[in-house]
């Protein structure tokens, strides 16, 4: 009887948690969707693999809380407050404070870094406009920016202030796995939604500080990667490739209104890029008739960039350029710029065969001491945990970069992954992320665009 009612009680909990969490998630697709869209991607949600582990976490977690505070209610009850606190120091505060003390040292010490870097004020732009260096040398001094709200001039004005004269808008495209037979795409092109209010309502901030934007549309996969999206058939390429081209339509329309100088066509694609090369060359020619900027695709640095067969029809060769530059972690500057070396070759060899300039669409590395071994390689929260922070080899990464390859006439600039404008100087103190917010590589970066 006790175990058949301590499982409806789990079994009501489940069912709260669960519910919950997805009133939450509708809240917020609803801010940004369509009712039926906002359904749609819930659907989709629910049949997903994280999200599902991710659910149960907190379930455990929420249901640890309640048999908890019932003991501690129980206890209380039984044998009064002096038996129940001795229980809950313990059994509950004493173990929590061994468990922080011992996550705090860890953080503290793959946190601590002896690194002085002089910052250097004197290259900030203050004047709330950017300066325009591109129309002298022709130079994307980008970067990918996320956390945009209704009122951008806050976060705007801090990324002029850095040499940031060109920002990458980037809105995502769901995509359930590497098997769904479709991407999402608009309820009808042209018309936009609650989201993409949203994007035009910051693009037109942007363009107010003379800004130049880049419309780069990723499809985010629920499951598995985009560059490995795989069907087993002609007719399923063609359904798929149907979908991507009416959100790229759509994307190219919303480009045009907004006056973003630069819409990518694509980022990562490789198999449909393989699989449907004349399929791309025909969404190009039509994107042509909508959309008067230029464009580019956003190839992988692994190879992809040759397999693309439309170069010519772009005005920028893309690269997402995440080159593994070193083999040892706490490389010094010298070995991190030689690892650009073959790269070099390589890319000035590509620009030459097509005759276009090359534009990295994405570059980043993260602080830790291994940044540039994989610099493609996310972790997670708990990394610092488990890898050496390292704000040095974050810094000499981008100084290398500038420095190798920044006065080469046939390099067109690049775009720093990422840029988040809820960023606080707090929330990056221990984390290993890709983020040059409030670390030496933001000044490095601005000192390199200030060029």
């Amino acid at each position: 009887m006790f175990r058949k009612k301590e499982f409806y009680t789990a079994l009501k909990i489940y069912a709260i948690t669960f519910l919950g969490i997805l009133i939450l998630i509708l809240g917020l697709l609803l801010r940004q969707q369509s009712f039926d869209s906002s359904l749609r991607s819930l659907s989709d949600l629910i049949t997903n693999t994280r999200f599902l582990i991710s659910v149960h976490v907190i379930f455990l977690v929420v249901y640890g809380l309640f048999l908890l505070t019932r003991y501690i209610v129980r206890v209380y009850r039984k044998h009064g407050l002096k038996t129940m606190s001795k229980r809950l120091s313990v059994y509950v505060i004493l173990p929590m404070l061994i468990l922080l003390g011992s996550f705090k040292t860890i953080v503290h010490i793959n946190g601590n870094e002896a690194f002085d870097y002089q910052w250097d004020h004197s290259i900030e732009n203050t004047t709330g406009i950017i300066k325009d260096h591109y129309n002298t040398d022709g130079k994307h001094r980008g970067m990918s920016v996320f956390g945009w709200k209704n009122n951008n001039e806050s976060a705007i004005t801090t990324l002029v202030q850095n040499n940031i004269e060109w920002v990458a808008v980037i809105p995502f495209m769901y995509q359930k796995d590497e098997s769904s037979p479709e991407v999402s795409s608009p309820e009808m092109v042209g018309k936009w939604s609650k989201r993409d209010s949203i994007f035009i309502s910051t693009i037109s901030e942007l363009k107010a500080k003379d800004v130049h934007v880049h419309l780069k549309p990723h499809i985010w996969t629920g499951e598995g990667w985009r560059s490995n999206i795989k069907h087993e058939s002609k007719a399923q390429w063609d359904t798929w490739f149907t979908s991507y081209r009416k959100s790229m339509l759509h994307y190219a329309h919303l480009a045009q209104k907004t006056g973003a100088e630069l819409f990518c066509i694509g980022t990562e694609l490789r198999t449909s890029i393989k699989a449907q090369p004349n399929k791309w060359k025909q969404l190009i020619q039509e994107i042509k008739t909508i959309y008067n900027g230029k464009l580019t695709y956003a190839a992988n640095w692994d190879g992809e960039y040759e397999m693309v067969k439309f170069w010519d029809e772009l005005d920028y060769i893309g690269i997402q350029a995440y080159f593994p530059l070193t083999n040892r972690a706490n490389p010094d500057l010298e070995t991190i710029k030689k690892g650009w070396d073959p790269r070099i070759e390589t890319l000035e060899s590509l620009s030459k065969t097509h005759k276009k300039p090359i534009l990295f669409t994405e570059i980043g590395y993260k602080n830790d001491t291994k940044a540039t071994i994989k610099p493609w390689q996310w972790e997670s929260f708990f990394g610092i945990l488990y890898r050496k922070k390292s704000n040095r080899t974050q810094q000499l990464a981008y100084q290398a970069l500038f420095e190798k390859l920044w006065n080469y006439d046939w390099f067109a600039g690049m775009y720093i992954w990422e840029w988040n404008t809820r960023s606080t100087p707090s929330g990056t103190e221990n984390s290993l992320d890709f983020s040059p917010r409030f670390k030496p590589a933001q000044n490095t970066i601005a000192k390199g665009y200030s060029k």
